[in-house]
């Protein structure tokens, strides 16, 4: 039987549900972040110095003498103000195209709809956790030229030094990367990871298993995450939850707008804005000078 216009409300709770049920499977990096719920547009939060306390001048922590008083030492916070984002597209579609092509010109524009607005929250995710690869306050790890994972020398080629160094720097500043650790790459770095001879004959170095949200397996600890957003001839370390969190000020919405005789528009749009709190808990690994 023939639809009508006036069924387009169940048409509408359709769109809702395969915009937001696609959209939840494709945030990568939003998984790294602790989610919290916000009510103002500006966000202002404290980055906590990474530094050690220690003592003043002549006053160390180790050693105090009898009766003497302890030195003093002082956490230091940086304040730090962002604003948040709106992330949005929209898909206008024919009448006619809805009523006689409703599986393949729907479907299709609802997952692109979908993917637009997640792969442009996620790119701002990631763009903040690596500082937009500037490493003023994170932790980083440069590879030699002539050393990088696709290098023409394949004897020069060592990943998993380069992914370990990662995690040493990392924990230099006492954060545990064996904790909800992630590792995350671009297609063609992966690719050239698991095609390196190291990983393909050592199987305790690698396992799959997980297979959601970009995550591909688990490498020297790691999980890994694969995604295009992850910016070419980079990779990043990264402490889930650890590292930052994304404050929501309108999750994921979705809505049918109809004209009746004429099409609908879909339209799908995210509010938020990323903090990057503890930019120790993040090393990227460059094959670039940055």
């Amino acid at each position: 039987m023939a639809d009508s216009v006036g069924m387009a409300d169940i048409r509408g709770l359709n769109v809702t549900k395969v915009v937001t049920g696609f959209a939840l499977r494709e945030y990568v990096f939003k998984q790294l972040c602790i989610v919290q719920s916000s009510s103002s547009w500006q966000e202002r939060y404290y980055q906590e110095t990474a530094t050690d306390l220690s003592g003043g001048a002549n006053e160390a922590v180790e050693g105090v003498p009898r009766l003497s008083s302890f030195p003093h030492a002082e956490e230091t916070w940086t304040q730090q103000n962002s604003y948040h984002k709106k992330h949005g597209c929209e898909s206008r579609i024919s009448w006619e195209d809805a009523k006689s092509n409703d599986v393949d010109v729907v479907a299709r524009t609802l997952l692109r709809i979908a993917r637009a607005v997640t792969k442009s929250v996620d790119a701002d995710i990631w763009d903040v956790l690596t500082e937009g690869r500037s490493v003023s306050n994170i932790n980083s790890v440069t590879i030699a030229a002539g050393d990088e994972w696709d290098s023409a020398t394949i004897a020069n080629r060592d990943p998993i030094q380069d992914i370990l160094n990662a995690k040493k720097e990392i924990a230099t500043q006492d954060y545990n990367p064996d904790v909800n650790g992630y590792l995350c790459l671009n297609p063609k770095d992966y690719a050239n990871l698991l095609g390196n001879a190291n990983i393909r004959n050592a199987g305790q170095f690698y396992t799959d298993g997980v297979t959601k949200n970009g995550n591909v397996g688990m490498l020297l600890g790691l999980k890994v995450v694969v995604s295009n957003n992850v910016t070419a001839d980079y990779a990043a370390v990264i402490i889930a939850k650890e590292c930052a969190t994304y404050k929501v000020l309108q999750p994921l919405q979705v809505r049918t707008i109809e004209d009746a005789g004429i099409g609908y528009t879909i339209r799908a749009w995210e509010i938020g804005v990323t903090q990057l709190k503890n930019p120790k808990a993040v090393c990227l690994i460059s094959n670039t000078a940055v």
